[in-house]
């Protein structure tokens, strides 16, 4: 008897600590991306353009196809030197989106964009994106959101619009946010019960 209710109790007491771990998710290479990001709204301010918005769900795209990239080695045909439209394809694309809850359907008008800079070097990594074929893009004020992420020496950008084929939004948002509320709701509940039996 005594072991189940140490048992239960070990993990009432645990479960504040996975709330905390739960708010506060990891970010890696952000100063990588956020020099991007700012470096390339300063560009489009530079020739009278909005800002782009930053897109959470075109971030978590562009990390998952950087971490496809990565295995790649940076060439004269990989990255802002590649037209447009001729990136290698990859067989898990569905896969991918599917991973942040995205759909072709609301995908369709974004602009993937990668680029492969050794070491990741800012000014670099700005240049091969504002000084190459991707600045057609990068001018273009059909897209308004962002979403970067990066992987070795690999950096990419989605571009999202404001379009319903290009919005970025997650098909599942209202599950997960339901899932994630009940999920928090439910770890409130056991840490109140767990100092109950502790007093």
């Amino acid at each position: 008897m005594v072991l189940p209710k140490f048992s239960l109790c070990f993990w009432l007491l645990l479960s504040p600590l996975l709330i905390l771990f739960m708010n506060y998710p990891v970010k890696c290479d952000s100063d990588e991306e956020d020099n991007l990001y700012q470096g390339i709204n300063k560009y489009r301010a530079s020739i009278n353009l909005k800002a782009l918005t930053r897109n959470d769900n075109a971030d978590c795209l562009a990390n998952k196809i950087a971490d496809q990239f990565k295995k790649q080695p940076c060439t004269n045909t990989t990255g802002a030197n590649t037209v447009p439209g001729t990136e290698p394809q990859f067989s898990n694309y569905p896969d991918l989106l599917s991973k942040c809850d995205l759909a072709i359907s609301n995908t369709r008008d974004g602009n993937i964009m990668p680029v492969c800079v050794p070491g990741l070097v800012p000014s670099l990594v700005l240049t091969n994106f504002t000084k190459s074929l991707y600045s057609d893009s990068l001018n273009d004020t059909t897209y308004t959101g962002i979403g970067i992420g990066s992987e070795d020496n690999w950096i990419v950008v989605v571009l999202t619009t404001n379009t319903p084929a290009g919005t970025f939004s997650p098909y599942s948002s209202n599950g997960a946010n339901l899932i994630s509320k009940s999920g928090l709701l439910y770890c409130s509940m056991l840490f109140l019960v767990g100092y109950i039996f502790l007093l």
